[in-house]
């Protein structure tokens, strides 16, 4: 694929279809959006609009069924998910492997992966198993795995939605400082799906929303929250941030 010269990535055209096509559900119905370097995007809508598999396509895990995905052949990329998977292994070990299986001597790898829990708060826990951590420490774990990789895009599906109040702003925080470059050469680019409209406004420059797998409103996030402007774009998203949507 041809990279953008403007975007870090786009989508265009993109469908995803779930079983046969006499039988199957259309997940995604012709998405079409450009993700420029340092956005922070947010994709909200109800459950089962498309926002995780707008994020697995975005992501290669999922293929579209049509259309196609334009990004450099060297964009990096990490995602993260709302229960992240934690290897039977120490918290060290749980971001090593990943950068040994990169190619990363297992030294460097190591000293590496101490550096990412640093990052993330969690150093004083590099040998404990990290499976027996906390919800909101495997969750910057996670994030610590994927700042490691040093991807300048970071996808995020739901990554706070099933932590405590003080675990959320934890993990809120590190989303804000990875978006903000804060201690890093250039920022993050990130889009993250959320039900918690009062992260969307906190983290995010853009929001767009889904439903059914169509993009129904794509605003700046100042637009999004004016009543006026989101009714003019979609009386559906105006009904969802209003609460009156089911």
């Amino acid at each position: 694929m041809k990279a953008a010269a403007l975007f870090a990535l786009q989508a265009l055209d993109v469908v995803f279809q779930r079983g046969s096509r006499s039988g199957g559900v259309q997940a995604l119905s012709k998405v079409s959006l450009s993700i420029a370097a340092g956005e922070r995007i947010a994709l909200v809508g109800a459950n089962g609009c498309g926002k995780s598999t707008l994020l697995r396509v975005l992501h290669g895990l999922l293929a579209p069924s049509s259309g196609s995905l334009v990004y450099s052949s060297t964009l990096q990329q990490a995602m993260l998910f709302q229960r992240p998977h934690m290897l039977r292994t120490t918290a060290q070990n749980n971001i090593a492997l990943g950068l040994w299986l990169r190619g990363l001597a297992w030294r460097d790898a190591k000293l590496k992966a101490l550096q990412a829990l640093e990052r993330v708060g969690l150093l004083a826990q590099a040998q404990r198993q990290a499976r027996r951590l906390s919800g909101g420490q495997q969750q910057r774990l996670a994030l610590a795995r994927a700042w490691a990789l040093q991807p300048e895009v970071l996808l995020l599906d739901e990554p706070t939605a099933s932590l405590d109040p003080h675990a959320k702003r934890e993990v809120e925080a590190l989303m804000a400082e990875f978006a903000a470059g804060v201690g890093e050469a250039t920022p993050m680019t990130m889009v993250f799906a959320s039900h918690n409209l009062g992260q969307v406004k906190r983290l995010a420059s853009r929001v767009i929303y889904l439903e059914h797998g169509v993009v129904q409103a794509d605003l700046p996030v100042a637009d999004f929250f004016d009543a006026a402007l989101l009714q003019q774009a979609s009386a559906a998203a105006h009904l969802f941030v209003k609460g009156e949507l089911a």
